[in-house]
């Protein structure tokens, strides 16, 4: 397997993996991943600009990767061991959405010569083709996820009542 395969299957695989084992509720960070790539689109600049008066002399592509990556990092770490139960297999739908997702934003963000070979590779070509599908279903199955989430009516009271006595 080459090198362009290599980081192509480690970007997708690598975040199913993490998010899995540290049980993090993956379709927020499906959704923080969006916030990062709404950043990078109206942030990138004016922050490339300001880190130079900063001392900071930094690529775009790292500016962009940056923004792109805190907010997928912060919430992952907030997020640690908020998956409970059943709801883990379930968590494995917007973990690969994340996976796949984060790959399409990232890989045009590699050294040149990493990302053509990657973008030449039939792989990246299949995974391509599908890219409209990959974004739709995974943002619809992150939604899903997370309005199944959503408290049964009368436990939040049950909560507060026990809360309330204690």
């Amino acid at each position: 397997m080459n090198q362009s395969l290599l980081v192509l299957a480690a970007l997708v695989v690598v975040p199913v993996l993490i998010l899995m084992a540290l049980r993090i509720n993956a379709a927020l960070v499906f959704l923080s991943l969006c916030l990062g790539d709404v950043l990078v689109q109206f942030v990138s600049t004016d922050a490339s600009s300001i880190l130079p008066a900063m001392g900071m002399h930094v690529s775009m592509q790292t500016v962009k990767l940056i923004l792109l990556g805190i907010p997928v990092l912060l919430t992952a770490i907030f997020m640690i061991r908020s998956v409970k139960g059943a709801r883990l297999m379930i968590n494995v739908l917007p973990a690969l959405g994340v996976g796949l997702v984060g790959a399409f934003l990232i890989i045009p963000e590699l050294p040149p010569h990493l990302a053509a070979s990657i973008v030449d590779s039939s792989q990246w070509q299949k995974i391509k083709n599908a890219q409209d599908m990959i974004v739709g279903a995974s943002a619809l199955l992150s939604l899903l996820v997370l309005w199944l989430q959503r408290p049964k009516s009368g436990e939040e009271g049950k909560h507060a009542k026990k809360h309330a006595h204690a």
